[in-house]
């Protein structure tokens, strides 16, 4: 019997995936677990029974299943291993996370303060440590989200855009193989409608890590005009730890396929989860009118309205940085029968 901590430094890993395969007839038993290899501490076991008819199918869907599963658990592991370390070795660490967390909560529940809250955390992580390139990454994203949405007087302000990409391209340059860097800048270079360059960062950031979970990644091809390739990359790498607004995006692509019945229950689902998501309310007004369910259409309307009293299509297009003309005239195609008004 052999000890994983022994495994895990002589390989010189800080995690070990441990398996087994058993057989009995036609069916196999395949359990895995992720193991701490410096404690012996179990992270995560699960256990897949399938048929044995066509065993590279199953190698290939247990792999996938596994893999998804796993970019969650280890960033949770991450966490909780950075608050053993001493103070001087975590502190920024632990404003990052702390900073991340609020603007999650801002994104998806809160209102903007918790943003503004996450700024002044990664500021904070910056004081300690301005090489993290981390926290350059997600300041960066702050400034997206101020840019974007109609919480308060940063909203459709370029400096603010500006500010972002400053950060995003200090993030890779601070740590060229960074995922995480390269998806925000490539984030930041969607809404400047720098279209093929943020494809580029968004692939450079895959090249690091096949299982790059951002699903900006999918929200820019769909801009660039490649829905399907969209769907395909956001329903590939789906874990449970993360937030609805990939469904948003798998919602959207389906609505610029013109596959309204399959846009609609994404959409539908990721509008109840992040109630104040504003772009896609948007795209739900758009997608029940295009359906034709207009009394579902001019409802999700009125929440547009609610979240932003002066809204109109005009003064909306500056962010629906879609790169074919007629993707874009398309969504403003359904607003209007939504009800949506022109300026």
């Amino acid at each position: 019997m052999f000890d994983v901590r022994d495994v895990g430094r002589q390989l010189g890993v800080r995690y070990v995936l441990e398996g087994s395969i058993r057989r009995a007839g036609d069916r196999i038993r395949i359990s895995a677990q992720l193991i701490d290899a410096a404690s012996g501490a179990h992270h995560w076991a699960e256990r897949y029974d399938r048929e044995v008819s066509d065993i590279f199918a199953v190698q290939d869907e247990v792999t996938r299943a596994i893999v998804r599963v796993l970019a969650g658990y280890l960033n949770m592991a991450e966490a909780e291993r950075a608050l053993l370390k001493p103070p001087a070795a975590w502190e920024a660490y632990d404003y990052y996370l702390r900073g991340a967390h609020a603007y999650w909560l801002g994104f998806t529940e809160r209102a903007v303060a918790s943003i503004y809250e996450a700024r002044h955390l990664l500021e904070k992580s910056l004081s300690i440590d301005p090489n993290y390139a981390r926290a350059h990454a997600m300041l960066a994203r702050t400034y997206v989200h101020t840019y974007l949405e109609p919480r308060d007087s940063d909203y459709l302000i370029p400096a603010g855009l500006d500010r972002a990409h400053e950060f995003a391209r200090k993030a890779v340059q601070l740590d060229g193989s960074s995922p995480e860097a390269h998806a925000q800048l490539g984030w930041v270079l969607l809404f400047q409608r720098r279209h093929e360059a943020a494809m580029a960062e968004f692939e450079r950031g895959v090249s690091f890590n096949p299982n790059l979970t951002d699903s900006g990644y999918g929200l820019c091809l769909m801009f660039a005009g490649e829905p399907a390739r969209a769907i395909d990359i956001l329903q590939a790498n789906l874990h449970p730890f993360q937030n609805a607004s990939r469904l948003g995006y798998i919602g959207h692509a389906h609505y610029m396929l013109n596959r309204y019945p399959e846009a609609i229950p994404p959409l539908r689902e990721c509008a109840w989860r992040m109630p104040n998501f504003r772009i896609v309310k948007l795209w739900l007004a758009a997608a029940y009118a295009q359906a034709g369910q207009l009394a579902e259409a001019r409802a999700a309307a009125d929440d547009v309205r609610r979240m932003e009293p002066g809204f109109t299509i005009d003064r909306w297009k500056s962010t629906a940085v879609y790169k074919n003309h007629e993707d874009a005239e398309h969504l403003f195609d359904g607003l209007r029968k939504a009800g949506l008004p022109e300026c």
